[in-house]
């Protein structure tokens, strides 16, 4: 959990309200350097505030894409980018996060209008994230060296690290700018073009973004933004065959279609970050069971629960069950659902109306299937005409519930009572996503050995959501493979290469 910073604070909800009326969005293509209308016409993009439309968005097909791909293309071919030397390009990914920094309000606000979550996060976590992603990026960029293995006296082995082209990547609203900074600053480091597609429910964000790259410093070409929907401009860059690198966020069925969009154009490489049902053990042991509980209610209705990593799934010793258990439901009941743009407010819209009905439809789904209705489970502000929806949980889930296997992806709680440490690993196993996992103990061996056994890219012991840029972030299973951040992720965007000399 994060603190609000002082800066923020200071902003009035009168203030904020002003400054959603006074901002301007922007809603073209920037390719090769230039804001472009494009020719496929436009969609809106609607706020699920309060349903307003914010901007009329160009909507990008196969003649934007193609057009983007080859800017990017010349630009790493022939322009200077790739051929910088690593600090200086690295320079310009600091000066990135600098303008970032100075235009953080405007950035949080536009964050907050089209998707929906408090500004106050969007500015504190969301753009915290990104700034951070680009200057670490940007420091790492010129410290990173080649291999020269040790072979026979009369040769010479040497294996470098080579940028490795025209990355396409294609990122998702639930975190609009700090995903496309996971992918995009790994990539410019190393020395690749990107086209960027933004999700088509979160795509003001992202023109700013590219805008800033290019005060920064970024020649025209190395990176580009396409709006668009995903099965026609998403599809279109999956299948380019001169893109070299997808790399891509989103729902597991989405990625598939990359696979089979790689498969079917040039076999690029595909990196995938998809859906997770990620489980949080309680143990009886936990160190302090009303920070679990606590804990639990946090991570699972931040961001409206449209995380992947959510911990949708308490898994609790049936010894504590109902304790932790009321603990959280008196949690979820005190969150302040309110106005985005209000600073008091605590979860703030969904993304939208139709994802708000397949988030109920779930929770309806799991009641009419013998689950327990604690709190939640309803609309809120229902005269606002935005997309809110109360904190739900729901306890007695059966194991094989939709409700236990499938990602919701919205702020609902599945409570699994377990009886013995076999029984919790196997229900935290028992479904096809592995991007993260809790667990609380004060046992050391026990933490050790279920962080063994659970399948996830990442495990938390007696916190949640925590880390920093120095460790990867990935799942295994059907949640994805390849690492956002850390160094590992820039083995995403480079290609060895072997030099053997005869001496």
């Amino acid at each position: 959990m994060t603190a609000v910073s002082p800066a923020v604070t200071q902003v009035t909800y009168e203030e904020w309200l002003g400054r959603a009326k006074a901002l301007e969005p922007v809603g073209t293509h920037l390719i090769d350097g230039v804001d472009e209308p494009g020719g496929g016409g436009t969609f809106a993009a609607v706020s699920p505030r309060d349903g307003q439309v914010l901007a009329e968005v160009a909507d990008g097909g196969q003649a934007e894409i193609d057009a983007a791909v080859t800017a990017a293309r010349r630009a790493f071919d022939h322009g200077p980018w790739p051929r910088l030397a690593p600090a200086e390009r690295g320079r310009i990914l600091i000066r990135l996060a600098d303008l970032l920094e100075e235009r953080r309000a405007e950035l949080a606000l536009t964050v907050s209008l089209e998707m929906g979550k408090p500004v106050t996060e969007a500015h504190d976590i969301e753009l915290r994230a990104v700034v951070e992603t680009f200057r670490w990026y940007g420091q790492l960029a010129g410290k990173l060296a080649d291999e020269i293995p040790h072979t026979a006296p009369d040769t010479l082995a040497l294996v470098t690290r080579e940028p490795a082209g025209v990355v396409g990547a294609v990122v998702p609203w639930n975190f609009p700018l700090t995903l496309a900074g996971w992918k995009i600053a790994p990539a410019l480091a190393a020395g690749c073009t990107v086209v960027l597609k933004p999700s088509e429910h979160a795509p003001l964000s992202a023109a700013l973004l590219g805008r800033a790259a290019l005060l920064a410093g970024l020649p025209p070409g190395v990176l580009n933004v396409v709006n668009g929907e995903g099965p026609v401009a998403g599809r279109a860059l999956g299948l380019h065959p001169d893109v070299d690198v997808l790399a891509f966020t989103g729902s597991t069925a989405v990625g598939r279609h990359f696979l089979h969009y790689a498969a079917d154009s040039n076999l690029k490489r595909v990196w995938l970050e998809l859906g997770g049902k990620s489980p949080n053990i309680v143990l009886p042991d936990a160190p302090d069971l009303a920070a679990a509980a606590a804990t639990a209610a946090w991570g699972v209705f931040f961001n409206q629960g449209e995380m992947c990593t959510a911990p949708s799934r308490l898994l609790v010793h049936a010894s504590v069950a109902e304790q932790v258990t009321d603990a959280v439901v008196a949690h979820a009941r005190a969150l302040r659902v309110g106005d985005p743009l209000d600073p008091a407010t605590e979860m703030g819209a969904l993304a939208g109306e139709g994802h708000l009905d397949r988030v109920l439809g779930h929770v309806r789904a799991a009641v009419d299937s013998g689950a327990r209705l604690r709190t939640g489970g309803a609309r809120a502000l229902t005269g606002s005409r935005g997309a809110y929806l109360e904190p739900t949980v729901l306890d007695r889930v059966a194991p094989d519930s939709p409700a236990a296997r499938e990602e919701i992806f919205g702020p609902v709680l599945s409570v699994l009572a377990f009886e013995d440490l076999d029984e919790a690993v196997a229900l935290a196993n028992a479904t096809e996503y592995g991007l993260a996992a809790g667990l609380w103990t004060s046992d050391l061996s026990t933490a050790h050995r279920v962080a063994r056994a659970l399948k996830a890219g990442t495990v938390w012991v007696n916190c949640y959501e925590e880390g920093d840029l120095t460790v990867p972030f990935g799942g295994v299973k059907q949640s994805g493979n390849g690492r956002d951040k850390s160094v590992h992720a820039l083995e995403k965007y480079t290609e060895l290469k072997t030099t053997w000399i005869q001496l």
